[in-house]
């Protein structure tokens, strides 16, 4: 059986592994050059999400990072709440590095769930960057006013609509938390990307929403400052115990955790918070990932790695980030590594719960 402690573990052998590695190739990937070239840098969603903000921030700094400085374009090919992407990509045969492809959290999940609509496979890729986020759940502000405090009980006799990308993909970690607090949330699936469920909110076709911490910053504080929008909560951050904590983008925010405390409704204990802790685990802290396919060479392969290395330690990095980002880890080489193993794998009791109640709540069978 996995657990979380034996995940951890793993990430932590990982850590250890692939300096040796990165050693032997570094003097190779030297002869990788991409002058004149085009990357196409593939995400399986729409341009107006967290997914399209964090590529096309990466993008200028690899192309500068890069051997030859290619032009790195965004490419987006969206679908089946980035399913159709990622089974896009798991057919690629393009191994010089021209093709790179960045997930979220997803496109894990509905791997994470066996989902019957994944033809891709984690295993089979390489990872060069991974990066952390988090998310920020908002409200319209007469809603938000009918909390008391950190407790959301004033909220249970709302009817709640959300745009939702689909029931097995991140959003379910919305879903659940919403249901654990005893508010009636109906979703509307099918949207292609976060950022259309912010343009339901804003249009007035959902009155509650969330996005990942990058579409927050940019699309959801001017609706806060303009006083259309008022923060409930972020899901929160994890800290080097394994903790759930303040989001050190938003630390004046409560966490989901300490809503639910504060809810009578809802426990942060039990198996349906383990549940809910361990997808919010696998699809936030290591939320978004850069990989390339199976066949790309380990020249290609630290040539990335080197090119990321570079664009993390740029002295204006750690502001240009926090700025468009948030104040999130970015991690290559062993971190990358240890990141992918948590963001996927899930403990086997955490999944069994998650499909059963995806099935009583939405319908949706995955065994």
């Amino acid at each position: 059986m996995t657990t979380l402690k034996s995940m951890r573990r793993t990430a932590q052998a990982l850590l250890a592994g692939t300096a040796t590695l990165a050693l032997s190739t570094a003097a190779q990937a030297q002869d990788v050059d991409y002058t004149g070239e085009t990357i196409e840098f593939v995400i399986p969603f729409s341009e107006s999400g967290g997914s399209a903000r964090w590529a096309n921030f990466f993008a200028p700094l690899l192309s500068e990072a890069l051997p030859g400085q290619p032009t790195v374009v965004v490419r987006y090919r969206p679908g089946a709440g980035s399913t159709t992407g990622a089974n896009w990509f798991q057919d690629q045969d393009v191994v010089d590095g021209t093709v790179i492809f960045g997930t979220s959290g997803s496109t894990q999940f509905p791997y994470l769930l066996g989902d019957p609509r994944v033809r891709y496979e984690y295993n089979d890729w390489q990872v060069v960057l991974a990066s952390g986020t988090g998310g920020v759940a908002y409200l319209p502000p007469d809603m938000a006013a009918m909390m008391d405090g950190l407790d959301a009980t004033g909220l249970q006799d709302t009817d709640f609509i959300w745009g939702s990308q689909g029931a097995t993909r991140l959003d379910l970690v919305a879903n659940l938390a919403w249901e654990m607090l005893g508010m009636n949330v109906e979703p509307v699936f099918g949207i292609e990307g976060r950022g259309d469920g912010r343009l339901m909110f804003e249009r007035g076709e959902a009155n509650i929403d969330y996005q990942t911490s990058s579409a927050y910053l940019r699309s959801v504080v001017p609706m806060v400052e303009e006083g259309l929008a008022v923060p409930m909560m972020s899901w929160g951050a994890l800290d080097g115990e394994g903790n759930i904590v303040r989001d050190p983008t938003f630390p004046d925010m409560p966490t989901f955790a300490e809503v639910c405390e504060a809810t009578p409704a809802c426990e942060t204990e039990g198996p349906v918070w383990e549940a809910w802790r361990a997808f919010f685990i696998a699809g936030f802290p290591a939320q978004k990932m850069v990989f390339l396919p199976e066949g790309a060479s380990p020249q290609v392969v630290e040539t990335f790695a080197q090119a990321f290395d570079e664009v993390i330690a740029r002295p204006d990095f750690q502001e240009l980030a926090e700025a468009t980002l948030g104040d999130y880890p970015q991690m290559t080489r062993g971190a990358a590594e240890a990141a992918f193993q948590l963001g996927t794998q899930v403990p086997q009791e955490a999944r069994d719960y998650v499909v059963n109640w995806l099935e009583e709540s939405y319908g949706v069978t995955l065994n």
